[in-house]
């Protein structure tokens, strides 16, 4: 099963024209207080079996990590549980930070 892929200028310009995309970062909360997307929810990797109810399978999930492998396993468990509207954000935080937001911190 393949995810989407979203690039970080891409995901900038979705957010910045819609409202609805629900930001899902699954770092641990150290990264998450060091750097992190505007409105973005931290739900941990290792949680999002127990927090899944907190997800809605309706709406677009952008899947948020330091450089796009654990986001890429969130995604690969989301779609193996039902979601199917889920994209991993490229090159994590990392590549937000390169290309769309030099004030948030790289690390």
């Amino acid at each position: 099963m393949s995810v989407k892929q979203i690039s970080a200028k891409e995901l900038k310009d979705r957010i910045q024209n819609e409202q609805h995309l629900f930001l899902l970062d699954v770092r641990e909360p150290n990264e998450f207080q060091y750097a992190s997307i505007k409105n973005s929810v931290l739900i941990p990797l290792n949680q999002i079996p127990q927090r899944l109810g907190e997800l809605n399978p309706q709406q677009e999930i952008v899947v948020i990590c330091h450089h796009g492998m654990r986001s890429q396993q969130a995604c690969m468990y989301l779609a193996h549980s039902g979601f199917k509207n889920i994209a991993n954000l490229s090159g994590g935080i990392d590549a937000w930070s390169c290309d769309c937001d030099s004030s948030v911190p790289r690390y």
